[in-house]
Order: C-alpha cells, then structure tokens, then sequence
C-alpha cells in the first residue's frame, strides 16, 4: 500500500523525503567576502561585484558598473538596468535602459532570445523558467484574434512610431511563447521581450499593462557552480530555512490525515485513472497501426522486403547485441539468411503516430545512392516496428569528430574527413536532385552520418524527413524540426526567408565546421571565451590571416581544413538566399581552395543584420522559398 501511494503521488513522497534527509550541498570557494552598493541595490556580493571592487569580492563574467546611481549589467552588447538581485533562487532582475518609465510607447533596444544563451559568448546566465515572452508583430492585414493585441493607441501619445519596421501597417502584441503554427499570414515577429512573472501577472487588456510588464523586467538565473568541475560538498545538516522546519510541523501534527486521505483517494482513483489509461492507449496505437498499414498497402513501388516480427527475432537471435540506443529505439546487429549483416532498428512508440517509421520507408525505401544508407527491409505487425538497414562496421561519424569519447578510437587524417565531407555532399544532393521527388532531410549532424567498412559516409535516419515534387516552389512546415545546434535559422525566423532545402546546406555547413575542428560548434569549456562559438573564432582568426593550428597536420591536410571551413562559413549565413545549393557546395569542395572567396561574417540572429539591410529584405512572411 505504502508502495503504491509513492508511486501515484510523488508530490507526497518528494515531502517525506524532504524531513527525512534535511541536507543542502554547499560547494567550497576561495573568494573573499565583501559586499557593495549602487543605487537601489545594496546587497552586491559573491559572484557579483562592481567595477572599481577588489578583483576577489567577485568573477569578472559577473562585474556590475554603477552609472548615475544605478546599477547597470552590460550584456550581449545590450545594456540593462539592474532592479533586484535574489541569492536564494540565483537570479537577477533586470530592465533594458531603452524602456521609458513615462513613455508608454518606448520598447527595449535589445532582444534576449534562448540563441544568446546557447550561441554568444561568454555564457553566464540563461533565461529562468519563471519568464513568459512579449512578441511585437508587424502584419501586412489586419488581424482579428483575442490574443493578437493591437499596439496602435499605444502611439498615440508620443512622437514615437511604435512599429519596427519602416514599411510596417499594423503592429499587435502576443503574450507568451510561440510556435510558428501560432503566427498568422503575412505576420512576423520583430521583437522578443523575456518578461518576468514571478510576483506578477502581465495585463495583456491595455497598452499600460504590457508597459508596465516590461519595466519590472526578464529574471535571469546564474551558475550556482562558477568553476567547470564542482568541488565536492559538503553535507551537513540544515537550520537555515525556516521553511523547513514549517512543514516539519506540519508533516508531524497531520501525517495520519494526510495518509488518510491519500489512501481513499488511492483505493477509488487508481482503477479509474489505469482504466482511462488503457483506453487512450489502445486508441492511439490502434489509430497509428491503421495509419502505418494502410500507407504499406498503397505503395506498390517499394524495394525493401517486408519482414514478420519472427524472421526479426531470427536475424538478430533473440536481440542479442545492441549497437546502440536512443530516443528512437534501440539498434542490434543481426544476420540474413545469405550471410549479409544488417541493422535492424526497434522503433520505440512515439508521440509522432508512426509518421517517423513512415517518413524512413517513404523515403529511402524508393532510392538508392552509394551515400545514402539502404533500406533492405521493414517490419510492421501490431505494435512491433523495425527498419532493416545495411550494417556499418565502423558506426557513425561523431565518435571520429570528437574521439575523447571513445577511449578505442583513433584521430582520421583531414585528408580522410575531406573524403567523407564530399561523400556526405554527394548524398545530399542525390537527395535533392537526383529522386523522382526532392527529399528534405531535416536532420544532417554527424550521429546521422554512418560509415561502412572503407569509410564511405551514409546519409541515414530520415525520420524527420519530407518529400515534394521537383517542381514544388514551396515548402510547408507546421513546426520546426531537427537537432538544435544544427537548425537552419529560418526555421525560429520567419522574416529572413522561407524554408527549402538550404536549411539541409545550413545543417551540413555546420557538419563541415565540426569535421574541420574537430570539435563541437559550442564549447562553454573552451581554454579562452572567444573560443567558446567555433564558427566565429575561426572566421575572425581567416579574417585576420591565421593560420588555424591542428594537430599532426600535413600541409595537405592545412589546405583542406582551410576549404572544408571556407565552405562550411558560406553554409551557415543567416539567409537562406545568401547559401550556395548542394550542387555548388560539391564545386566548392571539389575545386581549388586558393579559388573560394571568404563569405561575410555568419550571423546567429536577425537582430545582429544591419538596418538598412532589413530595408531592403522585407517580405511577406511566408514558409514558402523559391527552390533554386
């Protein structure tokens, strides 16, 4: 019985666990304790420091400065005014300086979005979860929706034009965070605003309530661990909180209740609850095998075999060795009756209703390419799953680009990962050229390329992926897909273009970018802050005319590493219009590196485009782009 209310109302449990193990981690600092003031903050200290403090009252990433008796934090190029520091939950409150406490139709000079928090340098801090989004909209038509709040009145008062755009008709505000299906047509976001809820609510009713929701401002949370490696804690007993000892009491004078009314509710609202359960359960998946059997039954053009859940069993013995495993399923090695090795890949249950086992077969079960992994056969029986693929023997790319995670593995020559950059390439444009139908992969990162026993690269796993006509102009997505770190930017931006087959070209630039560093595009644990953003660092040390040093390196090799970066830079622009197709890529990579010219700088979000550029780019936001 014990068991059971554990299980069913962790709530309780996480309660119990809380009197009964009272210990906090404090981890070890050599700093020096020391407190300063500014203006309305007076509780300034550790990691926090101003700029004239001693160097130990405080870490330089966390310096403060003191402007006209206001305590001011620089960030991202932005600066904001500092309103409240909270050292129990590590956030800091903060305003940007463009918000005019009089002027209702003053917005904020900057944007904080989660990319300057994954993609800038240095990284300190990231958004709370206690923030909700303000989103400043320009549309091209009116908009008659309750949560589309026209921003017109709010100009009223004040010289100001309220829109960000110079060609803008009507602006309206969103509160809370959007997905692109929420965004009407004709409609782009010009302007994101974190804003604070913690203490408040947002009245999204009037031009004054959104105002005054910016002017108390976005929380931000800090590291509560400064250095890479956390020192080991200490576990002492703690009487610092008094809100501990509160539920202590509480817990001792109304257990018996407690427990009482957790096992009434247990005895005659578990069957109800697992009933329902089985109910939702069985639809779906009965709703997802008719889908999954009557798209096989309306293909009669497919090459792979299809197999019984019994011939999986055989092939694999029993699943006997795995080869991997991840949000997908689980892969093990198995063995055709002919002697010939295989992959078969489980596919577990997803919230996708068998659309990602459906996207592999449609896909790749129609083509063949030397580049791209071959599907020799699938299984499809109730609720059992699995795709039949080649056997790599020497796995996938991402334990050659970053072999510190493979203790067995050793460094490929730049001479051999250009061999592959161009074999994925190949693959690639196959994919979006050479089919009766162009295939968009959605989903290129160097866990999806495999390689066989020669290191021939193959474009595999196509769970993401879409198809549409050679003649199609226009591709439609309801939401964004791929591996964040990999995602093409007009995929979270709609004003920079619409999406095509360069978000593949964007995904591969930073394949290429990983394969010439060997290493990760991000590194918060790069030797030096300037590093922490590859991409950048490299383009600026070209920019300069450095050399990139690399390990063991033949002059060769230099050269190579120097194209495969050139082109990964000409990948990665922000707009899809300013990246080359697969098929220049694969001239790029095949012609003379003292022939390419260097691209400008990538940039990682629209903001950072310059103004007269946003002139001169302004387009209906569609999902749409002209395939070239």
């Amino acid at each position: 019985m014990l068991r059971r209310i554990f299980i069913l109302y962790p709530g309780f449990a996480a309660l119990l666990l809380l009197l009964l193990v009272p210990i906090t981690c404090k981890a070890k600092r050599n700093h020096r304790v020391c407190t300063s003031s500014c203006g309305n903050i007076h509780n300034i200290s550790y990691p926090f420091r101003l700029k004239d403090d001693p160097r130990s009252c405080g870490e330089s990433e966390y310096e403060l400065a003191c402007e006209t008796n206001r305590t001011i934090l620089y960030l991202y190029s932005g600066k904001y005014k500092v309103e409240e520091i909270n050292y129990e939950i590590f956030t800091i409150r903060i305003v940007d300086t463009g918000l005019q406490k009089d002027d209702c139709s003053s917005l904020p000079l900057h944007s904080l979005t989660y990319r300057n928090f994954t993609s800038q340098r240095p990284i300190r801090y990231w958004r709370s979860s206690e923030n909700s989004a303000l989103n400043f909209i320009d549309c091209e038509a009116p908009i008659s929706s309750s949560i589309y709040m026209d921003m017109a009145p709010c100009s009223k008062n004040s010289s100001a034009h309220f829109s960000l755009s110079s060609i803008q008709t009507y602006s309206y505000v969103v509160v809370g965070y959007m997905s692109l299906s929420d965004l009407q047509n004709s409609c782009r976001i010009d302007l994101e605003v974190s804003v604070s809820t913690r203490g408040q609510k947002i009245d999204n009713s009037s031009c004054s309530g959104i105002h005054d929701g910016m002017l108390y401002g976005t929380d931000l949370q800090w590291c509560k661990c400064l250095s890479s490696v956390c020192p080991p804690c200490d576990f002492i007993f703690s009487s610092e909180y008094p809100w501990y000892w509160i539920v202590a009491d509480i817990l001792s004078y109304g257990f018996v209740f407690i427990v009482a009314i957790v096992a009434v509710r247990t005895l005659f609202g578990s069957p109800c609850v697992v009933i329902f359960l089985i109910y939702k359960w069985r639809r779906r998946n009965l709703s997802m095998y008719h889908a999954i059997e009557e798209f096989i039954q309306a293909q009669n053009n497919l090459t792979p075999i299809r197999y019984s859940y019994s011939n999986i069993k055989k092939m694999t013995k029993g699943f006997m060795e795995k080869l991997g495993e991840g949000g997908y399923g689980s892969v093990y090695k198995g063995k055709l009756r002919s002697g010939h090795f295989v992959a078969v890949k489980m596919m577990a249950n997803s919230k996708a209703n068998g659309q990602d086992f459906i996207n592999e077969v449609a896909t790749i079960g129609r083509i063949h390419h030397v580049n791209v992994v071959q599907l020799i056969g699938f299984c499809a029986e109730g609720s059992k799953r699995a795709l039949v693929y080649d056997f790599m023997p020497n796995g996938s790319l991402d334990k050659y680009i970053f072999p510190e995670k493979e203790g067995n593995i050793s460094l490929l020559s730049l001479e051999k990962m250009y061999e592959i950059s161009l074999g994925v390439a190949y693959g690639i444009e196959y994919l979006h050229r050479g089919c009766d139908t162009q295939i968009l992969h959605f989903d290129i990162k160097p866990h999806n390329i495999l390689l066989d026993k020669n290191f021939t690269p193959k474009v595999s796993d196509f769970g993401l992926a879409k198809s549409y006509p050679t003649d199609h102009s226009i591709v439609s997505l309801t939401a964004a897909r791929g591996t964040r770190g990999y995602m093409a930017p007009e995929l979270f931006y709609k004003n920079i273009g619409g999406v095509s087959y360069k978000a593949d070209v964007y995904s591969f630039g930073m394949l290429l970018m990983e394969m010439a560093g060997r290493r990760k595009n991000l590194n918060v644990f790069a030797e030096h802050s300037s590093q922490i953003y590859f991409p950048s660092w490299v383009y600026e040390q070209f920019n300069e005319g450095k050399d990139i040093e690399m390990e063991d390196a033949t002059e060769e090799g230099k050269e190579l590493s120097k194209k495969l970066i050139i082109v990964a830079l000409w990948c990665i622009q922000l707009k899809p219009s300013d990246r080359p197709s697969m098929n220049k890529v694969v001239e790029m990579l095949e012609g003379n590196v003292e022939l390419l010219q260097m691209p400008p700088k990538p940039l990682l979000t629209p903001q950072e485009v310059p103004a007269e550029d946003h002139v001169n780019n302004k387009k209906p936001a569609e999902m749409s782009i002209s395939i070239r």
